[in-house]
């Protein structure tokens, strides 16, 4: 088996010839290529089986602030022995030479040791020495540990070779005693073919021409922004202009403008997800908010709460972008479409996502009808090449009259629900001051590049998969 090798790769495996098992640090140390080289240069090694990767972790000591105290100072635990060697002490007598922490963790440690006594008497506790510890085996066992690791870092294998890897683990329990460095490193040596592959051939030039080339995948767009390109593409044609807005909106805008009472089940959590804790500062114009408030209050008959307008939700659909563009602009006449992601409390499933891409269109005029709104659906699909549609009539919160767009399925054999249409209802644009007559239609993208690529669970647009993804063919 032949093997044709960058320069970089060349470097590394002659140097491991010479010398094995080196981190990718020493090998750039000892050659002349920078760390991201010798990165690239191993990994394309090991996907040759040139090269092992071993991940080791190197571990050493070092003290800590309380650690390098003991160091200078004594252990605390040795200093009260001292305190209380010529006769008891009270507790402060002991504390005013030993402070805080130093303390604590002196009566904590010599009793422990069974070094002292304490002794309760009317005028508070007392400290007597109960056996003179200075000489015995657990006098100088911490002390010769802190003097050992002292002021550098020593490694686990040396505490180990030393035997102090007990006293270590028991040190390190206390507070900012000794500190653990664990320290991370790969360690790269050569396979049995890099130990044995013959440099000074492959330097000759000598080239395998039955070598397999590598495969390459061109970059492509993904189906489904594909899909949304070639819808946007379609709208431009048409002559619409398309508008863009927040992810997140009022629920004035999200829901009150469009009609939806604040009781609705839409715009309950199990629907609807809301920003927690925010509330939008700014909602509309005084004129905007009083006119809808009334509009609500006369066809809803209830009391319009404008703190449930100002909560914040991730938007359940472009509509809110839509019907702010006109109460802003009020047009007399409009062509305009708005196309981006929304956001529903959903249970995922085959037909169902949490989040997914939504396409609006809205046409505003003086003498337009529910006819036009069908031609322009009509003349929209035939362009991005569904041919069988039909209408029924339905209902929908914001447009009256409503139709459903039916197109046929042929890989079902069945016609199946797509796009939703109406025109406004008058609830919708009197309070927000748009007189003409508007005609609105909207759906998922999703549904249309399920049909396109003739896919029955819409997960499989982010799936990610791979083998998929590069076979999809681009549908005109």
């Amino acid at each position: 088996m032949s093997h044709v090798l960058h320069d970089i790769e060349k470097q590394i495996v002659k140097l491991l010839q010479s010398t094995p098992n080196l981190t990718e640090e020493q090998l750039s140390q000892k050659t002349t290529l920078s760390m991201d080289q010798i990165r690239r240069g191993v990994e394309w090694l090991r996907q040759k089986k040139l090269a092992d990767v071993t991940d080791t972790t190197n571990i050493s000591y070092s003290l800590g602030k309380n650690g390098l105290d003991s160091l200078k100072n004594g252990l605390p635990e040795r200093r009260l022995v001292t305190l209380v060697q010529d006769g008891p002490k009270t507790f402060d007598e002991i504390r005013s030479s030993l402070h805080g922490l130093d303390f604590n963790a002196a009566i904590a440690n010599a009793k422990k040791n069974d070094w002292i006594n304490i002794e309760k008497t009317d005028t508070g506790s007392k400290i007597s020495l109960k056996q003179n510890p200075i000489g015995n085996s657990t006098w100088n066992t911490f002390p010769n540990t802190i003097d050992f690791i002292g002021e550098k870092k020593v490694s686990a294998e040396e505490a180990e070779r030393l035997h102090y890897t007990g006293t270590i683990s028991s040190l390190i329990e206390r507070p900012d005693f000794i500190i653990k460095h664990e320290e991370k490193t790969k360690t790269v040596s050569l396979s049995e073919t890099g130990k044995h592959i013959d440099l000074e051939k492959l330097d000759s030039g000598a080239i395998d021409v039955e070598a397999d080339v590598p495969h390459v995948h061109a970059a492509r767009i993904h189906p489904l922004k594909d899909t949304i390109n070639e819808i946007r593409d379609t709208f431009v044609h048409l002559g619409f202009t398309e508008i863009t807005g927040n992810l997140s909106q009022s629920s004035f805008w999200n829901f009150d403008a469009l009609f939806t009472p604040q009781d609705h089940p839409a715009r309950e959590l199990q629907d609807t997800f809301y920003l927690k804790d925010l509330n939008a500062k700014q909602l509309a114009t005084p004129t905007q908010i009083k006119n809808v408030s009334n509009a609500h209050k006369k066809g809803w008959r209830y009391y319009w709460d404008i703190q449930e307008a100002k909560k914040m939700v991730l938007r359940t659909h472009t509509t809110c972008v839509t019907i702010k563009h006109l109460a802003d602009k009020k047009p007399d006449e409009a062509r305009i479409f708005s196309l981006g992601r929304v956001f529903r409390n959903e249970k995922l499933s085959f037909k169902h996502l949490a989040e997914f891409n939504q396409v609006e269109g809205v046409v505003v005029g003086k003498h337009i009808t529910l006819r036009d709104l069908m031609g322009i659906q009509k003349e929209f699909y035939r362009k991005i090449g569904i041919t069988k549609v039909k209408f029924w009539p339905t209902f929908f919160p914001y447009t009256e009259p409503s139709l459903q767009s039916m197109v046929y399925n042929e890989k079902l054999g069945k016609w199946i629900e797509l796009f939703g249409m109406g025109i406004f209802r008058p609830e919708v644009t009197k309070p927000l001051g748009i007189t003409k007559p508007v005609l609105a239609w909207g759906g998922g993208i999703e549904r249309i590049a399920m049909l396109k690529f003739g896919l029955d669970d819409v997960r499989e647009f982010y799936n990610n998969n791979l083998s998929w993804l590069r076979t999809a063919t681009k549908c005109q």
